[in-house]
């Protein structure tokens, strides 16, 4: 049997363009001892995935020209080895941008699109889920009556983490997003009590407005001008749980950092970076906590979907780009 993978065919400088990909056709290999034979239905496209297309140093080895780009993706099973899993599962793995896919069993997870729809596994209930989740109780500490601002509150990690301080007792949350449509679904949809465009106006002057009474809690999807803003309007011993940085994804010189690094000392802000591969050990929690949410109709969740295999690159810019609304998912 033939299919398709789509491959890393040069590194990108600046924003990436579609030369940078390749679609290549393979023989699928039968699954050994141990693995899983999966047709794949759902491909996650995700902003850590700019990081890993560059050589820099970073936590986690870059793709390798040539060979598929790797992320999260649903399939159903055809083939299995093993007991614990039969042919019509579905399964999430971890082997990314192909029609099939070959995991080791160890590696995939059952996934029921009875109690959820699939695609919430690699959203709302997956990765960028658990992501916001962390950052916003163990990383951020949030605690009740705290005042929280979002950057990139609109995407797949943003709008749950400002959905998650809003059911975890934040008194304000404010988020901001890049068109009017998405300020609008903050506000009207998801709940927060304030969002603004972060191309109308400086973001300073706008956050400002926004959290009148300062923020105890920033949660960045953003870096950038975003960062600096935070830290000028945090209140004393406020916390920034730093989840990504898009702002400077394709920048192809270091961006500057922010100008008021010193008021972290003077108002006792605690800054921390995380990777949510650090906090699997959280899923169990978090899946009980957000699962009952997401069942309630607590928890909102948009997906963005683009239909077709050969179209996964475009996705991926686009979701770069801030096309998409919620999770940018690519179906099959």
């Amino acid at each position: 049997m033939i299919a398709r993978e789509i491959r890393l065919a040069a590194r990108p400088v600046g924003e990436p363009k579609p030369s940078d990909f390749e679609v290549a056709e393979v023989a699928v290999p039968e699954p050994g001892a141990g693995q899983l034979l999966v047709r794949n239905v759902l491909l996650s496209v995700d902003p850590y995935m700019r990081g890993r297309m560059s050589e820099a140093k970073s936590y986690a080895e870059p793709y390798r020209v040539g060979e598929v780009m790797w992320g999260g993706a649903i399939g159903e099973v055809v083939t299995s080895t093993v007991d614990d899993f039969q042919p019509g599962d579905f399964v999430l793995h971890n082997l990314g941008w192909r029609e099939y896919a070959v995991p080791q069993a160890r590696e995939a997870r059952k996934v029921d699109p009875e109690v959820a729809p699939l695609s919430a596994y690699l959203g709302v209930l997956g990765m960028p889920g658990l992501t916001a989740y962390v950052g916003v109780v163990d990383i951020a500490s949030l605690k009740p009556g705290d005042h929280v601002f979002v950057s990139g509150a609109a995407g797949a990690v943003g709008s749950i983490a400002g959905q998650i301080a809003r059911l975890r007792g934040a008194a304000r949350v404010v988020g901001s997003a890049g068109t009017a449509e998405k300020v609008r679904y903050l506000k009207e949809d998801l709940g927060f009590d304030a969002a603004f465009n972060y191309k109308d106006a400086p973001v300073a002057g706008q956050l400002a407005a926004a959290a009148p009474d300062g923020i105890d809690v920033y949660f960045d999807n953003v870096g950038g001008d975003h960062l600096e803003a935070a830290i000028g309007a945090m209140n004393q011993y406020g916390r920034a749980a730093l989840c990504g940085s898009i702002s400077g994804y394709n920048a192809t010189s270091p961006p500057p950092g922010p100008r008021n690094m010193f008021r972290i000392v003077g108002w006792r802000l605690r800054l921390q970076g995380f990777i949510v591969t650090d906090h699997y050990n959280r899923m169990r929690d978090f899946i009980a906590e957000a699962g009952e949410w997401v069942r309630s109709g607590r928890l909102k969740y948009a997906e963005t979907v683009v239909e077709g295999f050969e179209h996964t690159p475009e996705a991926f810019m686009d979701m770069l780009s801030g096309k998409n609304t919620g999770k940018m998912i690519v179906s099959l």
